[in-house]
């Protein structure tokens, strides 16, 4: 009676511990301090500085657009290419020293700079050395997509390319076929790239404070890792059922050892 009842505490405590739990899969939970339903959000991102390998966009616009062409490549050799492949020849990639290379006006540099003050410099250089100011002269520069890539626990790792200005965590993932049902979503982890190198931060996003976490929007280039949480390496199933099953497995093979050692 004892030994069975010892077996029978310890698969109770195998189950209650194996399957997934429903607080460990839901997002934005509102903390127990919070009454207020409604979630306080203030988008304090800061603006994004170019880093190098970064690719980007770049148009210029004129009253006299023929004598803006040179600087707007159409990439005719590539009209079978995807979006992507179209923006890496036809995009101007920032080199080792943190410049990129401009018909007519040579290299400049942009590390460290935000896509509007690259606008600036480059109007400012076009004014100086190529056209007056009754050209009219409008330069536009954007990053040619957001890249980043997922790995771990989601239904679909690897890179993928959001053509937007900002893509958030959940939108990230989303892309990335969600976050599996073993995925600890408590600790997620993301390697961003720093001119001195990288860096990893943690977010929790089954808490409703992710939104405010300064890497709830990500970056370009982003590494995002998704752990496994124990109950993957236990094997003993992501859901409820499937952790009884295995437990009602465990439970006839303790009995029936239990009935041939009293036979003994």
């Amino acid at each position: 009676m004892t030994k069975s009842l010892l077996i029978t505490c310890v698969v109770l405590c195998f189950f209650l511990s194996g399957c997934v739990s429903h607080k460990e899969m839901v997002y934005l939970q509102p903390s127990v301090n919070e009454t207020d339903s409604i979630a306080k959000v203030v988008a304090s991102q800061s603006p994004y500085r170019i880093q190098i390998y970064d690719i980007l966009n770049i148009r210029v616009k004129a009253l006299d657009q023929d004598a803006v062409q040179i600087f707007n490549p159409i990439g005719e050799s590539l009209l079978n290419a995807n979006s992507n492949e179209r923006a890496y020849f036809d995009g101007f990639t920032v080199d080792l020293h943190g410049e990129i290379r401009i018909p007519a006006l040579g290299k400049v540099s942009v590390l460290g700079y935000t896509t509007e003050e690259i606008e600036k410099i480059l109007e400012e250089k076009l004014l100086e050395q190529q056209f007056k100011e009754t050209a009219n002269i409008f330069v536009t520069v954007k990053l040619t997509g957001l890249r980043y890539t997922v790995s771990g626990e989601v239904g679909s790792p690897g890179t993928n390319t959001l053509f937007q200005d900002r893509v958030n965590i959940f939108e990230a993932l989303a892309n990335a076929g969600e976050v599996t049902m073993v995925g600890d979503r408590k600790d997620v982890m993301i390697i961003r790239q720093y001119p001195q190198g990288q860096k990893v931060h943690h977010i929790d996003i089954t808490q409703e404070d992710a939104m405010n976490s300064p890497y709830y929007y990500i970056q370009p280039n982003d590494i995002i890792y998704v752990k496994p949480l124990p109950q993957k390496s236990w094997g003993t199933g992501e859901t409820g059922m499937q952790t009884l099953t295995a437990v009602a497995s465990i439970l006839t093979l303790g009995t029936t050892i239990l009935l041939l050692i009293d036979r003994l």
